[in-house]
């Protein structure tokens, strides 16, 4: 098993998530849908709730957020470990 530690940043970035994904009307209906089932998960629709995050088709569903993007992949592209020299 890998354990995931999730830091600071990395905690702002799902309250951004949580806080855009709330003034989504598709999104709104699909969690009260899988609530009323008693589900967590939508099969027919791939829509999933995993913890606190809403997954469509396995991945992390958020809105067109231009700025909320651009500081994710700030976030993990700037890392030590996946650095890259621009080419």
């Amino acid at each position: 098993m890998v354990k995931v530690v999730i830091e600071k940043p990395e905690v702002d970035i799902l309250e951004k998530i949580k806080i855009t994904r709330g003034k989504n009307k598709e999104v709104i209906k699909v969690v009260e849908k899988i609530k009323k089932a008693g589900v967590k998960v939508l099969q027919e629709d791939g829509w999933q709730i995993k913890g606190n995050l809403v997954l469509k088709e396995e991945k992390m569903y958020m809105l067109k957020n231009k700025e909320l993007r651009v500081e994710i992949i700030q976030l993990h592209h700037n890392v030590p470990v996946v650095r890259h020299k621009g080419r």
